[in-house]
């Protein structure tokens, strides 16, 4: 009797652990620290050298030695290949801490394309692009100026991407080695993709790729160019979400989209 308690007590244990861990990891932890402290001054001398700071010469030729991604983008002759070059690319770090790489949903043939954020944890833990709740609510806002991301032809269609194929810890923005890492895959993504009009939704994508300086709250509505491509900014839904009161602002948004889709003339 007593065994059978020991092994359903050390079962709970498990269970109760495991569901830790998923916690910490959908946080954004990347680390496990030991429990016990570490004596930093009784360590090997590699180990010492290796926590000593970056000389700026080491720092600049590590920046070099950074995979021209430029090069390999452009070899992708079609979206397919851009999509398998970016998920056996190893070059990003991101990659080691995320569960799956994203890279689009949607139809290719579409002539609205839409760039999000970095993957949240559903994006990360689904791969696709806009899942769960702000996936949802995506849907809803352009299915109301009859656009889908299920739609078979272009027509109606809506083909989406992100700013990164992977999640970033803690959610936080990307840095300026990563942008220059990265964003060569998404500008071939743009010139293969060759839509009409894109959407940047979000602060990051509308800095990054459309070069606002501030908040998407001061520049939502306004077009721009990206790749030579009318270019709207707009909130992102998880914006929407966390603020409802910004919805009145994205169906404004919404409309000048769905008038520029339509034929004649438009200012």
């Amino acid at each position: 009797m007593e065994i059978a308690q020991d092994q359903t007590a050390q079962s709970d244990h498990y269970f109760r652990d495991l569901a830790i861990l998923d916690w910490l990891v959908e946080l954004g932890a990347t680390e496990a620290i030991s429990e016990t402290g570490i004596n930093r001054y009784d360590l090997p001398e590699t180990v010492k050298q290796a926590d000593k700071p970056v000389a700026p010469s080491a720092l600049k030729k590590s920046v070099m030695s950074l995979p021209d991604t430029e090069q390999l983008a452009a070899l992708c002759t079609d979206i397919e290949m851009l999509r398998k070059t970016v998920v056996e690319f190893d070059g990003c770090s991101l990659k080691k801490g995320a569960r799956n790489t994203v890279f689009s949903d949607g139809n290719p043939a579409a002539r609205v394309m839409v760039i999000g954020d970095t993957p949240d944890p559903d994006e990360d833990r689904n791969g696709t692009v806009f899942a769960g709740k702000a996936g949802n609510l995506l849907d809803k806002m352009f299915t109301a100026i009859g656009l889908s991301r299920q739609a078979e032809t272009g027509e109606n269609a809506i083909y989406m991407t992100c700013i990164s194929p992977w999640r970033t810890p803690q959610n936080r923005d990307l840095s300026t080695d990563e942008i220059a890492l990265l964003k060569p895959f998404l500008i071939r993504h743009v010139l293969l993709a060759k839509p009409e009009f894109i959407v940047v939704m979000g602060s990051q994508p509308a800095k990054i790729l459309l070069g606002f300086e501030k908040s998407i709250t001061h520049h939502r509505g306004q077009w721009g160019q990206l790749a030579g491509i009318s270019t709207l900014a707009m909130f992102s839904p998880a914006n929407l979400l966390r603020n409802p009161l910004n919805k009145r602002a994205a169906w404004a948004d919404l409309l000048a989209l769905d008038t520029r889709l339509k034929p004649g003339p438009h200012d």
